[in-house]
C-alpha cells in the first residue's frame, strides 16, 4: 500500500524503483539509507532524494495526516485519565505538534476592519487676489 496520494502519482510518472524507494521510506520508518538499499539504489541516495523531493514532502504530509486521529485520541486519553501517565507532557506536545502540522491546531486570527468614509473633497478653483497699498500690514520690520 502506498502512502503517496494518487493525484501525485498521476502528475508524475515514477519509475518502479522510485516508487519502491518511496514505499520503503514507510516500511523503514523514515530511514532513507535503508529505503534506498531496499529499492536497489547505491549507498549514495542523495540524488534520488533530490529528484523526489516534492514526493517525499507529500509523503511526510500524508504520514502526519494519517497520524492525526491517533494524536487526537492521545489528547483525549490524557485529558480523561485519572491515573498518572508516563511522559504525559512529551506525549501531549508530540500530539499537539502533529495536529498543528496538519492544520488542526490553534489558529491565530486577525480581524481587520477598515472604514473609508468621506470620499473626495473638491476645492474651488484658485483665483488671483489684487491687493493695493494699505490693504495689508508690513511685517518685515
Amino acid at each position: 500500500m502506498s502512502y503517496l496520494p494518487t493525484n501525485v502519482k498521476k502528475e508524475r510518472n515514477l519509475t518502479e524503483k522510485q516508487q519502491l524507494f518511496l514505499d520503503s521510506i514507510i516500511t523503514t520508518n523514515g530511514d532513507l539509507s535503508k529505503a534506498a538499499e531496499l529499492a536497489g539504489y547505491s549507498s549514495n541516495y542523495h540524488q534520488v532524494l533530490q529528484s523526489l523531493k516534492q514526493e517525499v514532502i507529500d509523503l511526510a504530509s500524508e504520514v502526519l495526516a494519517r497520524s492525526a486521529p491517533s494524536a487526537a485520541f492521545k489528547l483525549i486519553e490524557v485529558l480523561n485519565s485519572d491515573r498518572p501517565i508516563a511522559q504525559a507532557n512529551v506525549k501531549l506536545q508530540a500530539a499537539q505538534t502533529i495536529l498543528d502540522r496538519v492544520g488542526l491546531g490553534k489558529q491565530d486570527r486577525v480581524e481587520v476592519n477598515h472604514n473609508a468614509g468621506g470620499g473626495i473633497f473638491i476645492l474651488p478653483e484658485k483665483q488671483a487676489i489684487n491687493l493695493e497699498e494699505g490693504d495689508y500690514e508690513d511685517l518685515s520690520n
